[in-house]
């Protein structure tokens, strides 16, 4: 009976999770959908303006037109045009006259085509703003469906979260059973960061070691080849010497990060806010970074160190940048994943099954193994960012 009520509350936990996520989703998906409807309301303001303009351009060439027309009428025979031509004073007239009936026609010509081309134009904007009324009408729609499932949600939130009020003992132990759980997967992730970090520095070390005796030989060849061309070489000699034996005993400088190591980081840092999100599929996310409250749970506090993703069954784990397989490790049957980007380093945990091994370089997206699902059927992967030692929230990182 015991085992069965633990069952239980940790199943009414995870639906919680999950519909907790789902709410804080659809709620976002609705913002998302009143600014769209906001500024398709903008656009169809200003669409409006644009073709009040249109008509008021038609309507003034339209009556320009006219104007024109009726005076073409008054003097429409060709003996009132030849006798306006002919009757100039002098040849010059007669050829400005000529210029002018031309010139009068093709302007009527070209009112014409202006006001045919200004119809054709408004029926466009016409169509353009009815359109976006249309987007605007369909939005409005899927938002108020999109509200009907928020309401129907938060219900079922409300109801789960009045059963669970009566359990309070089997929440506590969920809790603390969850707690001593993250608390030894972080202690290994713990442990293997610092190794990583050490080989890290025992890398720059090296490069640096090997940067400093090579500036030394060449200070030397340098030095050599001055003696040879001037007199003294016996003296300078002993003093090179001397100075060269003190480099050689000089502390090396350390650094945290070798030059490749350095320009992956720098690479990875500019790439904040639009890394992928590390799980094939349609997911959400029921589980936050940081200690925070469960809200309408009394006592009910969780300290996560990363965040914790739901996806379909079958949804794999991937790489959120290039990098290099560190380390893969076992924790409770199932694989842990860390993978090297400069001195940040991702951490993908509740794996069944990988696809890469320790050492192998992976692309942004590369597949790294298939996230294990649970006898409830939960496929969740907890992923972690961190910064060398400092843990990072992966939610400000990732593009979503």
């Amino acid at each position: 009976m015991l085992q069965s009520t633990k069952k239980d509350v940790k199943s009414q936990l995870d639906n919680l999770a999950l519909l907790t996520g789902q709410i804080e989703e659809r709620r976002k998906y609705i913002n998302t959908i009143e600014s769209d409807v906001h500024t398709l309301t903008s656009e169809i303001a200003s669409l409006q303006k644009q073709l009040n303009k249109l008509q008021r351009d038609l309507k003034d060439k339209k009556r320009k037109y006219e104007t024109s027309v009726q005076y073409m009428y008054r003097n429409k025979s060709v003996q009132e045009k030849l006798m306006f031509i002919f009757s100039a004073e002098n040849l010059s007239q007669t050829y400005r006259r000529m210029r002018y009936v031309q010139e009068y026609a093709n302007f009527q010509r070209l009112q014409g085509m202006e006001i045919e081309r200004k119809q054709k134009q408004i029926a466009a904007k016409k169509r353009e703003v009815e359109q976006t009324k249309h987007a605007k009408q369909n939005l409005l729609k899927q938002g108020e469906v999109e509200k009907a499932k928020l309401e129907i949600q938060e219900k079922e939130r409300q109801t789960l979260l009045a059963d669970l009020q009566k359990k309070q003992k089997g929440i506590q132990s969920e809790i603390r059973k969850k707690k001593r759980s993250a608390e030894q997967l972080n202690a290994q992730i713990d442990r293997l960061i610092e190794i990583e970090i050490e080989k890290a520095r025992k890398r720059a070390e090296e490069e640096a070691r090997r940067k400093a005796a090579a500036e030394a030989a060449a200070k030397a060849a340098a030095a050599k080849k001055a003696e040879r061309e001037t007199t003294g070489g016996a003296s300078r000699s002993k003093s090179t010497e001397k100075n060269e034996s003190t480099k050689k005993v000089a502390p090396v400088e350390k650094f945290s990060l070798n030059n490749e190591d350095r320009q992956l980081s720098g690479s990875f840092e500019r790439n904040r806010g639009i890394l992928p999100v590390p799980i094939t599929g349609p997911y959400v996310i029921v589980s936050h970074y940081g200690q925070y409250a469960v809200d309408g749970l009394r006592n009910v506090k969780l300290d996560n160190k990363g965040i914790d993703i739901k996806g379909k069954p079958g949804a794999q784990a991937r790489a959120v940048f290039n990098g290099e397989v560190s380390a893969i490790f076992q924790y409770n049957g199932l694989n842990n994943i860390l993978v090297r980007h400069g001195n940040y380093i991702s951490v993908y945990c509740n794996l069944s099954s990988v696809s890469v091994s320790k050492g192998s370089k992976v692309n942004t997206r590369t597949v790294l193994g298939t996230i294990h699902t649970d006898s409830s059927g939960n496929t969740v992967l907890h992923f972690q960012l961190r910064k060398e030692t400092a843990k990072l929230n992966p939610e400000l990182w990732l593009g979503r």
